[in-house]
């Protein structure tokens, strides 16, 4: 692998200009030296300074005052990146930080590449490749549930779960090494059926992860949920009363919405993804019978499904409306919630009996739905919709403290592991030999080990694809 700290590299920590201060980071073994070139302190030098400690200077250009700074000192291996690190803080100006920049720069330091600072601390130790992606989960998440998991993959929790496979399958592949290397002696080190009860526990363990896959990518993408219903069912009004906005358009006219619009919405913590789609009604417009077509995928796609009825249509256009729908619905990996919307026009009566109604055809069809009455346009009924939202987010993920997978290079060697650990199962259920058995074992350890970064195959290539997604200051 190349030496990529021999040099000091610079990189704005915080967008310029969005605040009131910015902060320019600076990490590699000339650090001290070069800010000291650049940054005047009231008495003594950077260089001398001890670690975790701040100080007051000025950055002058030819003369003249840029910018009165705080300096913060961070000594190897005591820093973010395990090496020689300082961070100034400055006024939040694009020109004072592009100055700043290019003075340090002048002074002997390097423009970081996107990701840099992280990718040391990798290479440094202070942290395996699983935590260092989740350095940019943690940046970009949006919800508290999004934060949650991040934090705990940043913190260890993945890499640990990670560290106990890896530490069992080198148990197993050890026990077969030894075999392969007293092979001539015929001596049996590895009791094949207490190896294949140890293989079948961790491919069980395997799949668990590999599975959260898909809870972990809807906490970090939002939870999708498809508003589906009849042409002026009220569903574009739902979608701008949950937004607070008018973000679709609202006509009388049926076949308004003729494709999807998707809005991402954070209630209580957990991020939803809200699919408005076109209108269910029989069509000869070409245009909207393509929405229509895409509405149905929508709800197929769809983790929760909000069916919209108009309380006040009558009962035969109402199960009518309610077979179409649930005829499209995967209820093995589809929530469906039935809202009763205008129930402002309806009085209480015959909002009941069209609850009973629809109470009683999903009972008929053997399958569970909430019930949800509410009036879009006057905006009641909102919070009920909400808590049910919250209601069905807890049953698809039961657990949110549990370590999720959210990154689509885990999940696939995961997915490589356990094929691996399959192979080795089968091999040892027909007494396959050791040295073939023992192959299929380094390919599910080398799987692990390149999610926790350690054995690459192709190191350089590698850790560029996973660090150039990071922003500039990471």
């Amino acid at each position: 692998m190349t030496n990529l700290y021999q040099d000091t590299i610079v990189a704005p920590a915080t967008t310029p200009g969005t605040g009131a201060i910015s902060i320019v980071r600076l990490s590699g073994p000339e650090v001290f030296r070069i800010v000291d070139a650049v940054v005047q302190l009231r008495s003594g030098s950077i260089s001398d300074s001890e670690g975790y400690t701040i100080h007051f200077g000025k950055v002058l250009v030819h003369g003249s005052l840029l910018d009165e700074v705080l300096v913060s000192v961070f000594r190897t291996p005591h820093s973010y990146t395990g090496e020689d690190a300082v961070e100034i803080s400055t006024h939040a100006s694009s020109y004072i930080v592009q100055e700043l920049i290019r003075l340090l720069i002048e002074a002997g330091a390097r423009l970081a590449e996107p990701g840099e600072f992280t990718r040391r601390a990798f290479l440094n130790g202070k942290m395996d490749l699983a935590q260092a992606e989740a350095v940019a989960d943690v940046i970009s998440s949006n919800t508290f549930a999004s934060h949650r998991v991040a934090m705990n993959q940043l913190k260890g929790g993945f890499s640990s779960e990670l560290a106990s496979l890896r530490s069992e399958l080198l148990e197993m592949a050890s026990l077969l090494e030894l075999e392969l290397d007293f092979s001539e002696e015929d001596v049996e080190f590895a009791d094949r059926e207490r190896l294949l009860s140890l293989v079948k526990r961790t491919k069980e363990h395997v799949d668990a992860l590999a599975s959260s896959f898909h809870q972990g990518n809807m906490i970090k993408t939002g939870v999708p949920v498809a508003i589906v219903g009849p042409a002026n069912a009220g569903k574009s009004t739902l979608l701008n009363a949950l937004l607070g906005e008018d973000r679709a358009i609202v006509s009388e006219q049926a076949g308004t919405t003729r494709d999807t619009i998707e809005e991402q919405l954070n209630i209580g913590g957990i991020l939803f993804r809200f699919i408005d789609t076109a209108g269910l009604r029989e069509t000869d417009d070409a245009v909207e019978r393509i929405g229509i077509d895409r509405t149905f995928q929508k709800i197929s796609q769809a983790e929760i499904v909000l069916f919209m009825l108009d309380a006040s249509a009558d009962e035969f256009d109402l199960m009518e409306n309610l077979k179409q729908v649930t005829r499209q619905v995967n209820f093995v990996n589809s929530h469906l919630a039935i809202l009763l919307n205008k129930c402002d026009l309806v009085d209480e009566t015959g909002v009941n009996k069209n609850v009973r109604l629809i109470n009683n055809f999903v009972t008929s069809i053997n399958y569970k739905a909430d019930i949800v009455k509410l009036s879009a346009k006057q905006q009641s009924g909102i919070r009920e919709l909400k808590d049910c939202l919250l209601g069905i987010e807890k049953d698809l993920i039961p657990n949110a403290d549990s370590t999720f997978v959210t990154n689509v290079r885990h999940y696939e060697a995961l997915n490589q592991a356990s094929s691996s650990l399959s192979a080795v199962a089968t091999s040892l259920s027909q007494n396959i030999p050791s040295d073939l058995v023992a192959e299929d074992l380094r390919r599910a350890l080398s799987s692990i080990n390149a999610i926790l970064g350690t054995d690459l195959l192709d190191p350089e290539e590698i850790l560029h694809n996973i660090f150039r997604n990071h922003c500039i200051g990471k």
